[in-house]
């Protein structure tokens, strides 16, 4: 048979199919590799994490390897995107974006996804758009050099570099961070290294000026703190107690600390969970009287007015305790009759000054001296003090709480605080808006005879996720309100006693560092009553974090963001009954 000398000649068209059949095998072994790349990664960080999530940020780096992955991942999507846009590639390869997403929701995910895993994965997402959008201009400029429009071009060009300088111009101006280092009362973070040994990094961007705008997703979204329409019909679901049934319309929530499954802190929330959804009381069942006197209940859900429900909080004061407690009193002269501690996870300094601003005013106005008292109450002894440094142990919960509140790290037969105060004669109380008995899992054996003599654990079935980026309400209140009420109750009913009062609160723990705000008028109102009515008198008010930005976001890669980790949020008002002066008492401290 004769050969043909054309046919042996490569077309136009065939060069074309060769060289996309080259790009597309090509990628494909790119992309291949990237599997490989995030399986190893997934299986070494679960080598790495086997004795758990916390064991992980303490023994290696592996983060950081995941991370420099997660941006070659999306460098990989992004060009695949490119290439299918300018029919280099089949759109076949988009199989490859499907396996891609699954693979970073397996590897990268975390142990829990719908608590910090979450962020996790929406991190990822969010490196991949941003790449994607880089790429927008110069898909613009290709397109208007194909298309041979040199004016076009230049005034492209030209738009491009005057928008490039007036970025530079715009960040310098409006989210410098100048006023970062600044404190309470016109006080700015003293960095004189000779002297204190330490610096503290001050970032150069503090992008939340803009972010606040358009990140305050309660306010875009005009969220209110509406009742939940299906509330009677969620808590059916979500209990089993054989003590309501479907004309229940008052329900009584159990008391944790008066059963031993809650009395050991090393039980799980999803454990307290149980139990209280499994003993929900009908308050109108006269059967369940004894049940009821023994057990009383200080939360009720009252459905009776409303289809929304209604909280209704009655701290039950215990006359026999205080009795009891008040002859313990003499063991001891402490500092403060009253301790209160209101502790935010996750709140750094400049972000509890950003968010908690008429709180924080209210510290503000006992930080002016002259000599023991202040000039503003010259008959009162409060003196408050501010903690501008660093002191976070870890970058995360499990790391600083059992120092604050066990004295150590977490580890077998721990003591916590509480067991010491009630043998000093102080009546105790604790609020946390989490379904758990702290604010972390401390996964050691611990002294179960820790608990508070009153505990408001919010269980309800209509609470929002702690984690969630809005306002978390809980019937027609912010979560905060309901642990205030309990805790005002609680001081004021034992207003005779020595107290401990300790209210955990998670509304900092997310992304957008914005959710925070809407607990500051409570928190305000809260502190001010108590101090126009006398009631903070021989106290010692702490407002506490243990440490700062905690959830990666937008704003994860930026360096304020890392600084302020290490930056936890620490007031101290204390009401001085030993006639100290400013300087004696900052000198203890």
């Amino acid at each position: 048979m004769k050969l043909n000398f054309y046919e042996s000649i490569p077309t136009l068209s065939d060069k074309k199919s060769h060289k996309k059949e080259t790009i597309n095998n090509t990628f494909s072994i790119i992309v291949c590799s990237n599997y490989l790349l995030s399986y190893y990664l997934y299986f070494l960080s679960l080598e790495k994490c086997k004795e758990g999530q916390y064991k992980c940020s303490q023994k290696i780096n592996w983060i950081y390897k995941k991370l420099v992955q997660a941006i070659f991942s999306s460098i990989i999507m992004a060009i695949l995107f490119e290439l299918i846009l300018l029919k280099l590639a089949t759109k076949l390869h988009l199989i490859h974006v499907f396996i891609f997403l699954i693979n970073i929701y397996i590897y990268s995910h975390g142990q829990y996804f719908f608590d910090h895993g979450f962020y996790n994965f929406l991190g990822f997402i969010i490196i991949i758009i941003i790449i994607m959008i880089l790429f927008l201009p110069f898909n613009i400029l290709i397109y208007l050099i194909k298309n041979k429009k040199k004016i076009f071009v230049f005034l492209y060009l030209s738009f491009l570099i005057v928008l490039f300088f007036f970025y530079i111009y715009f960040i310098n101006i409006n989210i410098s961070c100048k006023d970062w280092p600044k404190g309470l009362n016109n006080t700015y973070i003293d960095n004189n290294k000779n002297i204190y040994g330490c610096q503290i990094k001050i970032p150069k961007y503090c992008p939340y000026k803009i972010g606040s705008y358009f990140l305050d997703l309660s306010k875009i979204n005009n969220i209110k703190c509406r009742g939940n329409l299906y509330g009677k019909e969620k808590t059916f679901e979500f209990s089993n107690s054989p003590y309501i049934n479907k004309n229940t319309t008052r329900f009584g929530y159990p008391l944790t600390n008066k059963n031993s499954i809650c009395l050991n802190r090393r039980t799980k929330t999803k454990n307290i969970l149980l139990y209280v959804k499994n003993n929900l009381l009908d308050m109108d069942n006269k059967e369940l009287s004894n049940k009821i006197k023994e057990e009383f209940p200080e939360i009720i859900t009252d459905f009776t007015k409303n289809i929304f429900g209604e909280l209704i909080i009655n701290v039950n004061y215990n006359n026999t305790l205080s009795k009891e407690r008040k002859k313990l009193e003499r063991n001891i002269k402490p500092y403060s009759d009253n301790i209160m501690i209101l502790y935010f996870d996750s709140v750094s300094r400049c972000n509890g000054l950003r968010q908690l601003k008429k709180t924080l005013k209210f510290i503000e106005k006992f930080m002016s001296y002259k000599g023991y008292s202040n000039k503003l109450f010259p008959n009162e002894n409060y003196h408050s003090f501010q903690f501008l440094k660093y002191y976070s142990f870890r970058a995360h919960t499990v790391g600083n709480y059992p120092k604050m509140f066990y004295g150590r790290n977490y580890g077998e037969n721990m003591v916590r605080i509480t067991k010491y105060l009630k043998k000093n004669g102080y009546v105790t109380a604790f609020s946390n808006d989490m379904c758990q008995l702290d604010p972390c899992y401390l996964p050691h054996d611990m002294s179960q005879k820790e608990i508070s003599d009153h505990e408001y654990i919010i269980c309800d079935a209509n609470r929002k996720d702690t984690n969630s980026m809005i306002k978390r309400c809980l019937y027609s209140k912010v979560n905060i309100a309901h642990q205030i009420e309990y805790g005002n109750q609680f001081w004021r009913k034992y207003k005779e006693n020595r107290k401990f009062l300790l209210i955990v609160n998670n509304d900092g723990h997310e992304g957008t560092l914005e959710v925070l705000k809407y607990s500051d008028e409570h928190i305000y109102k809260f502190l001010n009553n108590l101090f126009e009515e006398n009631l903070l008198k021989d106290s010692t008010l702490i407002l506490i974090s243990d440490h700062g930005c905690p959830m990666p976001s937008i704003y994860f890669f930026n360096d304020f963001f890392q600084y302020e980790h290490a930056l936890p949020m620490f007031y101290i008002l204390c009401h001085d009954k030993k006639g100290l002066s400013y300087k004696e008492q900052y000198k203890h401290l």
